[in-house]
């Protein structure tokens, strides 16, 4: 947490490297000075500044007199989207825009970071990866997340047995934050869930840089009955969170996407994962009995 101190000696540090008088004369460096340390004079020394990132968007609004309290109340209760946030002049005010550039800054880190190694370990999961080098050629070309590189290929047929009822894979995709913020409550849950059901389940593992139609490459050469396939979904403003749960009866090559059976946004604030885990297993079970999932499963 930053104190109303560090922002006097930041504030302070950056004027001093500035070359203001050569804009304006040398007299308002020192108004400068005295003008931008009162922003937070309101502070008492040593106290620690409010931590927007704790403000829940569904209750926050800066309607100054509301004409109805309680009905803006009732819509700010049903969504987070940025509702009633109020401006200054024609611009944000100061901590809707904090709130608003954290948020932004919280969904590139969870599409530009790893997945943290140790979790990966902790879940049990060996890795493997796509043909792709790098992230930057992840999110440049979305068609090489889908195929398998023949490393791995090799190490998937040595480490897993083919046929199995059930294969869980385990992909980064658009958002590790969500990876590392559900797999470990999810998967517990499915397996215990898939166990229950008496079907065989294959030994999971994890894919780096991984698309959502890497599950084809994957049934060619595993030949699951039903594959399960966890990805981290698109962050946006609200979360960075959430994840997806794929799955397919007997995905191949001929796979299309109608073919594929989702259940999306499960993080804390939608579907918990426990719960999450528990549910996808219930979908997988259908899927196996009717011998069809995506639209063929509601035919």
């Amino acid at each position: 947490m930053i104190t109303e101190k560090d922002i006097r000696e930041l504030v302070e540090s950056v004027i001093k490297e500035l070359n203001i008088k050569n804009l304006e004369g040398e007299g308002n460096t020192t108004a400068l000075a005295q003008e931008i340390p009162s922003a937070v004079d309101n502070c008492d020394e040593g106290e620690m500044l409010p931590d927007l990132g704790e403000r829940d968007l569904s209750e926050w609004s800066e309607i100054p007199s509301p004409e109805d309290p309680e009905g803006l109340a009732r819509i700010k209760s049903t969504t987070p989207a940025r509702i009633g946030i109020w401006r200054a002049g024609t611009r944000f005010k100061v901590d809707t825009w904090l709130r608003f550039k954290m948020d932004l800054a919280s969904a590139k880190d969870a599409v530009l970071k790893e997945v943290d190694s140790e979790l990966i370990e902790k879940l049990g999961l060996f890795t493997v990866q796509t043909i792709v080098k790098d992230k930057d050629e992840y999110l440049t070309r979305p068609d090489m997340g889908r195929k398998l590189s023949e490393e791995a290929k090799e190490k998937i047929l040595k480490e897993c047995t083919k046929a199995p009822d059930v294969q869980l894979v385990v992909g980064d995709g658009l958002s590790s934050t969500a990876i590392e913020s559900n797999a470990l409550d999810f998967i517990p849950a499915f397996e215990e869930a898939i166990k229950n059901y008496g079907l065989k389940m294959g030994k999971p593992f994890f894919v780096k840089y991984a698309r959502v139609a890497l599950m084809d490459d994957i049934g060619e050469l595993l030949n699951p009955t039903v594959l399960v396939e966890l990805v981290g979904e698109r962050p946006g403003l609200v979360t960075a969170k959430s994840m997806s749960a794929y799955m397919c009866y007997k995905p191949n090559k001929n796979t299309i996407e109608s073919d594929r059976t989702l259940v999306s946004n499960i993080h804390d604030g939608g579907l918990p994962p426990v719960e999450a885990g528990a549910h996808v297993a219930s979908v997988v079970k259908k899927i196996f009995d009717a011998k069809a999932s995506g639209l063929k499963l509601n035919e």
